[in-house]
């Protein structure tokens, strides 16, 4: 039976917490009434259904709205807006599906912003753009820690539970997921959609679809990521890579007035978008999450009319009538008359017995708060030396019972900003073991410890723990590009050679930046900065065509 949907008094308006249930002042409201409708609401009236493509945005002039996961069955209610709070999450901006229900619990009156609208106030009222996005960015975070939207059902040990599961993890897309050899629920859920076992796993979209072990690019489709309808038939530039990078190259290349088409292989915001924290990106002193910072980036790029396409993987280029021709791993074909490369790099795997059994499943290559939530208060191991395992361990050291940073070497400044090593060093949850590597791997269906050895004293010591997580550098994501123009011996792309500009590949109007380039400094900012610099670049090639 349905749980019943209780819309008493008694529930109260969750408290604001860094800026995600804002109030708007009479002035703020006036306007938006301007650019809207006010309209009366009715209890039980319902603004918007979980699985809708699109809906308004409305904001609460008298009244209570509840927003409800799973309307209609399992009716679990998981905020209340009152009057002058506002309704609406990030999909609102994005695009994609719907997530829940709002249902009108007192009556009351509300000013109806469509969204075409409320994205151009975004982009022109900088006071409501920073109290909205805020608000909007912050909820996105609060319901991928309430485990609420999509539903995902398989068994933990299936590779291909754990590549959709990452893949809506890595895209910020709320997902609950249910274990068949854990959840009871999740026979019962399954039976409901008529799905046997065998075919799991599945994912249950809000909207009510079944799509049974889909492909990333299905799944994408499912949950509306990425630019909608046909691309161009050429562009004057395509991004390859949505990195700090790529996502730069979008957004200048759109406001410049290029005809800009971003493609990526899994989620915008690459490497840095896995980070739970970036200190020392100008702007931010109080540090900036990855997943933020490349939430903010596609909302910038799509503002500006840029076509941000994913999953959508690059396999391989050919030049065609004059412009390069990019062939995707979804069967199309993007034309550009001039490219940015942005692909990065690939992270970097331990040589270790057993190790693909695990991934997933105790061994990682990022440390978020999807991760993070499934080894909460347990103790966990982090490899590397970089500032991308000194964040995680920072991150990792505050909800779990104990971090241990392994690193080769004596040193953890040696390739670690500073500030990182001060931090880590003053952390008492945070243990740093020098000279040290990861040399077994120890489980039966899931990870239960590591065994570390020194390599000074020969020492082994086996190390309880559910997850270990692995930063130990990358290699280049340059496969279907590397025949076609130059490259140094690792496979990163050689740039400005003889009768090339800047950042310019051996072809003409091929361009590289970020970490896919040869000699890269490998920090966000430079990323972002290789990125905006390329497109003054694609100026002058276009000039020059």
């Amino acid at each position: 039976m349905p749980a019943p949907l209780v819309l008493g008094t008694g529930l109260e308006e969750p408290i604001d917490r860094n800026g995600a249930f804002p109030r708007l002042n009479a002035e703020q409201r006036s306007r938006l009434r301007a650019l809207g409708t006010s309209e009366p609401i009715e209890p039980g009236q319902v603004l918007f259904r979980e699985g809708d493509e699109a809906y308004d945005f409305f904001v609460i002039e008298e009244g209570a709205i509840a927003l409800v996961d799973g309307y209609g069955a399992a009716n679990r209610v998981i905020a209340v807006h009152g009057r002058h709070r506002f309704v609406g999450e990030l999909n609102l901006l994005t695009g994609s599906s719907v997530f829940l229900t709002a249902v009108v619990r007192d009556a009351g009156e509300v000013i109806r912003v469509p969204a075409d609208v409320l994205r151009r106030v975004i982009g022109n009222d900088e006071e409501l753009s920073n109290i909205i996005v805020r608000a909007l960015l912050e909820r996105r975070s609060i319901l991928i820690g309430l485990e609420t939207g999509h539903r995902v059902i398989g068994s933990r040990y299936s590779t291909d539970s754990r590549r959709l599961r990452e893949f809506l993890a890595r895209n910020r897309v709320p997902y609950h997921w249910f274990d068949l050899e854990e959840d009871e629920e999740a026979a019962v859920l399954i039976q409901a959609a008529g799905v046997e076992p065998r075919e799991t796993p599945v994912v249950l979209l809000s909207g009510g679809a079944v799509l049974r072990n889909p492909t990333n690019a299905e799944l994408g489709r499912g949950i509306g990521l990425g630019a909608r309808g046909e691309p161009p038939a050429l562009c004057d530039l395509v991004v390859v890579g949505g990195g700090p990078a790529g996502l730069a190259a979008a957004v200048y290349g759109a406001s410049e007035g290029l005809d800009t088409q971003a493609v990526e292989g899994t989620a915008f915001g690459g490497q840095a978008s896995t980070s739970s924290r970036i200190e020392n990106y100008l702007g931010f002193p109080a540090g900036i999450s990855g997943g933020e910072l490349t939430d903010r980036a596609q909302l910038q790029a799509a503002k500006f009319g840029a076509r941000l396409v994913v999953p959508a993987q690059a396999v391989g280029i050919q030049t065609e009538s004059g412009h390069y021709a990019i062939e995707l791993s979804t069967g199309d074909t993007v034309r550009g008359r001039t490219v940015v490369v942005a692909t990065g790099a690939q992270y970097r795997r331990l040589d270790l017995p057993g190790l693909e059994r695990f991934e997933g499943n105790g061994v990682y290559y990022a440390a978020t708060q999807a991760e993070a939530q499934r080894c909460s208060n347990e103790p966990v191991v982090v490899v590397g030396g970089g500032n991308s395992a000194g964040q995680a361990a920072m991150f990792l050291g505050q909800r779990t019972s104990e971090c241990r940073l392994l690193i080769r070497g004596e040193d953890l400044g040696k390739s670690m900003s500073r500030y990182l090593v001060d931090e880590i060093e003053r952390d008492p949850r945070i243990t740093v073991q020098t000279n040290s590597q990861v040399v077994e791997l120890d489980g039966e269906t899931e990870l239960d410890a590591v065994v570390i050895a020194n390599s000074e004293t020969s020492e082994r010591v086996r190390v309880p723990t559910k997850a270990l997580f692995v930063f130990i550098g990358a290699s280049p994501h340059t496969s279907w590009i590397r025949e076609f123009v130059a490259c140094d011996d690792d496979g990163f792309l050689r740039v400005g050679g003889d009768n090339a500009l800047l950042l310019e590949t051996s072809r003409p109007g091929i361009f590289a930046v970020g970490d896919v380039r040869s000699g890269s400094i490998k920090r966000v900012a430079t990323a972002v900065g290789e990125g905006s610099m390329a497109v003054r670049l694609v100026h002058q090639r276009l000039a020059s065509f």
